[in-house]
């Protein structure tokens, strides 16, 4: 059994063939997709892939590639989201200085405030952090206690980088398809990082692993994640699947 952590299922991308494409992850074994929201736009689809398909679990919360100007309007439909239910986690929130960092100081401030309601509503965070890991972490050690936990999403980051993460207590890390690639970067740190701190995921339709790469990624293409994961830990390919299944399963109470 596996479980994808992150997947954008109700992307247009899939429109076509949606239904299809979760089957296919089903029958690889994998029982359950999580589902990260975007921002007020895509909520009406990341809603109805989660009533159409018992698999597919809602997060809440608004991408920082989603923060401008009028970033409030965009919070106020999380609040509104939070306090409806039905959501296993906040998220996808963080940083993003990759594209464009114009509303940065906006993207900070949105992070912060859906930490706080992951906090008050005791949901995990999801989050990302593309260019941008040392201020995340910066934000999310100075609200951390005993009420918050989530995963660093897609962790592409130093030994360094997941010993902070671990020093937090209830994170774990998200790792999808960068592993499998030749530059990828992170089979060392991934090497050393107890398995007891990370989740698999796929980011699809996005970052797809070899030797899919640069085509539309899917959940099926899961299990291609862990038995890379299991080649570099050396243990069996069902220790992968049972401590990351489970570890997701404490994380967003599943």
């Amino acid at each position: 059994m596996y479980i994808d952590t992150h997947t954008h299922l109700f992307s247009k991308q899939f429109n076509a063939d949606r239904a299809e494409t979760i089957q296919r992850a089903l029958d690889m074994g994998v029982t359950t997709l999580l589902l990260p929201n975007i921002d007020e736009e895509s909520l009406p689809r990341m809603l109805e892939c989660a009533k159409d398909f018992p698999a597919c679990k809602p997060m809440i919360g608004v991408h920082p590639c989603s923060i401008n100007a009028n970033y409030q309007s965009e919070l106020n439909m999380v609040a509104r989201e939070l306090d409806r239910g039905g959501y296993i986690a906040v998220g996808e929130i963080g940083l993003d200085y990759y594209w464009d960092i114009t509303f940065k100081e906006e993207q900070k401030e949105a992070f912060r405030q859906q930490i706080l309601w992951a906090k008050q509503h005791h949901l995990p965070i999801a989050i990302h952090t593309r260019n941008s890991f040392e201020d995340a972490f910066e934000i999310v050690a100075s609200l951390n206690d005993a009420d918050l936990k989530g995963v660093f999403h897609c962790f592409s980051g130093t030994m360094e980088d997941a010993e902070k993460i671990m020093s937090l207590g209830g994170f774990y890390m998200g790792i999808g398809g960068v592993l499998t690639f030749k530059n990828g970067g992170i089979d060392g740190p991934v090497r050393e990082i107890p398995l007891e701190y990370l989740v698999l995921e796929t980011d699809a339709p996005y970052l797809a692993p070899v030797p899919h790469r640069g085509k539309r990624n899917e959940s099926a293409y899961l299990p291609i994640i862990a038995e890379r994961l299991a080649a570099i830990k050396q243990v069996g390919l069902e220790s992968i699947a049972q401590q990351t299944s489970l570890n997701a399963q404490k994380l967003f109470n599943l």
